[in-house]
């Protein structure tokens, strides 16, 4: 680099990405906002803090983004002291968090937050002792409403979520900004799932299935879904459930309840890769989501973009993001979860309005998009801030 790229590049507005979250669950946005903002900003400077076991695995396009090793753990006393002295150190003059958790008290220039939703303060996860959860919980309450109000500007990723926040931390609306998510297709070729068994009956390849894929988590619903599979059995023997997704404790808490109830043709596949999930999608009879609360529903549109039609809950976000592509139903009402999805499976003029709306729906949203709102958001924090 000669001195004058140096200067002009010590020149740009520095910007921090906290993409600590990038190969998590929930880590597709922050992949996403990067690599489009990589192919849309010459301008800026970035740095792009990673877990150090993820900094060979991301490797930047655009010379102006630099990986930093951040050793600091989410939700831990270290983040709020060894990660605010090293985003010091950076001396940015914008820091984006992708998620709430965060240093409380960092003060050295503006902060633009991402809030996914508040499902964490409202449900419970009987997998985590439950005196440290609620105490836990008990904080990370009011780490949402201080990282609310010292925000300059909040990103979520539905009207929803954008309303539920505003109300539940008392902040002008103005200050935040929704920007929709997207879906991309999965890589090829679709790998089959076969030859697997359930834990304790055999499931005949090629059986016709409605599938699941995501975390367990009480708010997820999959008990009532697995109560409405019983009810489908009665007119359908043959239909499998397949519940997809890595094993923890409480997938391993529901699985056991399925063995005392010696019910068949329920698979937990564990986890799967995005080739065998494009292959569920292409192959399911429908995909369901059960959920009682979403920031955005990613799953859904997913499975949209794959052909799957969509039996949804109508709770929270849903039919925002999924309008008139998904078949619903009231998530606490097992009986009406079984009507919609036996007749998503037998109507065959619903299945195809189903799929070809979910086609239209899934082609609304985009990444590119996301991260052009993204973009314009620091542009306007920086500005007040120079102006100020």
């Amino acid at each position: 680099m000669t001195k004058k790229e140096h200067k002009a590049n010590t020149n740009r507005k520095h910007i921090v990405i906290d993409a600590r979250e990038l190969r998590t669950s929930t880590g597709r946005y922050v992949e996403r906002l990067l690599n489009y903002l990589m192919a849309i900003d010459d301008h800026h400077r970035y740095s792009v803090l990673l877990k150090p076991k993820d900094i060979d695995g991301w490797q930047p396009t655009n010379p102006n983004f630099t990986a930093v090793a951040c050793p600091h753990r989410e939700f831990s006393f270290d983040e709020q002291l060894g990660l605010m002295s090293q985003i010091h150190d950076l001396k940015p003059d914008l820091v984006h968090f992708a998620m709430v958790q965060q240093p409380v008290m960092f003060k050295d220039c503006p902060v633009v937050t991402t809030m996914h939703d508040l499902t964490t303060i409202r449900f419970d996860n009987p997998s985590k002792n439950p005196v440290v959860f609620k105490t836990k919980q008990q904080v990370y309450k009011w780490v949402n409403k201080r990282v609310a109000k010292k925000s300059a500007a909040i990103i979520t990723p539905s009207q929803f979520v954008k309303d539920d926040v505003v109300r539940y931390c008392g902040i002008d609306s103005r200050k935040v900004t929704v920007t929709y998510e997207s879906a991309d297709n999965l890589p090829t070729p679709a790998e089959p799932i076969d030859d697997i068994d359930s834990p304790s009956h055999a499931i005949r390849v090629g059986a016709p299935f409605i599938m699941y894929v995501g975390r367990p988590t009480p708010h997820k619903n999959l008990e009532r879904l697995v109560e409405a599979f019983k009810t489908l059995q009665a007119d359908n023997p043959d239909l499998v459930l397949v519940l997809a997704g890595k094993q923890d404790d409480n997938y391993r808490r529901i699985e056991a309840d399925v063995r005392r109830q010696s019910l068949p043709n329920v698979l937990f596949t564990g986890f799967i890769s995005d080739q065998q999930l494009r292959w569920l999608y292409e192959n399911c009879s429908a995909y369901v989501f059960p959920s009682l609360s979403e920031g955005f529903g990613l799953p859904g549109l997913e499975a949209m973009v794959h052909g799957a039609p969509v039996v949804s809950s109508n709770a929270t976000c849903l039919p925002e993001i999924y309008g008139e592509a998904a078949h619903y139903f009231d998530p606490l009402d097992t009986a009406d979860m079984a009507a919609k999805i036996n007749a998503v499976i037998h109507d065959q003029t619903l299945r195809s309005r189903l799929i070809a709306r979910g086609h239209q729906q899934a082609a609304k949203y985009s990444w590119h998009r996301m991260a052009e709102q993204t973009l314009a958001i620091y542009r306007d924090v920086l500005s007040e801030t120079h102006g100020k």
